[in-house]
């Protein structure tokens, strides 16, 4: 049986823990799906980057060959080498990010592993948005409605998330606190904007205190402006009232934005 077959198993395996954390037993059902959807993706694009570098192997001996017949042929290969050391410079630049994309995987794959209990027993969620890791956890695992303070439950789950993290190496996480649209406005919290963001720096507060580095992790709120269901339900403002933990991108992932230099002097 392969990794992904295995990990599948250990997720519909696990207990689910409905009563505690909310979930109905459709609605865990739906997740075990999305998680073996997530799996096989991830199974697919590795796979495909195994592909990518036989291709890139395979132009590079092409080259060298290439040459080699030129040279037996008396030819100036002067022209043909800088046209080839171009090439091979533009293979190399491919295959760097052939292993980015690879290594971003096995993170990818790490994380969702060692969550998978935590997923089967509904206490978080696991999603990719825009090339990202995001961990959700709901609202009602965490905070009471309408306050910031951690409920024990809580605190439980997050010191097994600050786990998980502290393991994942070079790699930093913003905590990310959303609401539904349904106006917040008492002494402590005058909008949901306030109450968002309290409950994302609480969330990093405590991560940093159970082994979490500091220094790789942010804060920010969100309130109502990024729903991950219609508030038109309460089934969906359940699920809009919710705390994410998104896995940034290394420097060396993004855009090399250097040729803008002159224009920002």
């Amino acid at each position: 049986m392969n990794r992904s077959k295995f990990f599948v198993s250990i997720v519909l395996l696990c207990g689910i823990a409905t009563a505690a954390c909310g979930y109905s037993e459709e609605e865990m059902q739906v997740e075990r799906d999305k998680v073996s959807k997530l799996t096989s993706a991830l199974d697919a694009l590795e796979q495909k980057n195994k592909e990518q570098q036989d291709k890139l192997a395979a132009i590079s001996a092409q080259n060298a060959q290439m040459a080699e017949q030129l040279r037996a042929m008396g030819v100036n290969v002067e022209d043909q080498k800088r046209n080839m050391d171009e090439m091979n410079k533009l293979i190399e630049e491919l295959r760097a990010k052939e292993r980015q994309a690879a290594a971003r995987l096995a993170t990818f794959r790490g994380m969702l592993e060692r969550f998978n209990k935590m997923i089967a027993s509904g206490k978080l969620r696991v999603r990719i948005v825009r090339g990202r890791m995001v961990v959700e956890l709901s609202e009602n695992i965490l905070f009471d409605s309408g306050r910031a303070d951690l409920k024990t439950e809580g605190q439980a789950a997050l010191t097994e998330v600050a786990g998980v993290l502290a393991s994942i190496q070079d790699r930093d996480f913003q905590i990310a606190g959303h609401t539904d649209n349904i106006p917040i406005k008492s002494a402590k919290f005058p909008s949901n904007w306030y109450l968002s963001t309290t409950r994302s720096v609480i969330v990093a507060t405590y991560l940093a205190d159970h082994g979490v580095p500091a220094t790789r992790l942010s804060a920010a709120g969100y309130a109502d402006t990024q729903p991950a269901a219609s508030n038109d339900t309460p089934e969906g403002r359940q699920q809009n009232r919710r705390i994410e933990i998104v896995l940034q991108p290394n420097l060396d992932e993004l855009p090399d934005l250097s040729q803008l230099k002159d224009l920002t002097n």
